[in-house]
């Protein structure tokens, strides 16, 4: 019997270090797909904006001065 026991203890032993590497490798992974997710996420928000913004323009957004105004474009001021 006590080489039962100490087999049992040897193969236990032997097994902790492969868990861990598995549950690293599992961490990884996951947080591999959430990243994924969110990237999508982000880009499919971008796209569905841009077409709402594209379906909700005026004929005044044809113009080339259509739109938001920059410092840079009015005078120097005193």
């Amino acid at each position: 019997m006590p080489v039962d026991s100490e087999t049992a203890l040897v193969v236990s032993s032997s097994s902790q270090p492969e868990k861990s590497g598995w549950t690293t490798l599992r961490v990884i992974t996951w947080f591999s797909v959430g990243i994924a997710v969110a990237a999508v996420g982000i880009y499919v928000g971008a796209e569905l904006r841009n077409r709402y913004k594209f379906k909700k323009r005026t004929p005044y957004d044809f113009y080339s001065n259509a739109g938001s105004q920059h410092a840079s474009e009015f005078g120097v001021g005193v």
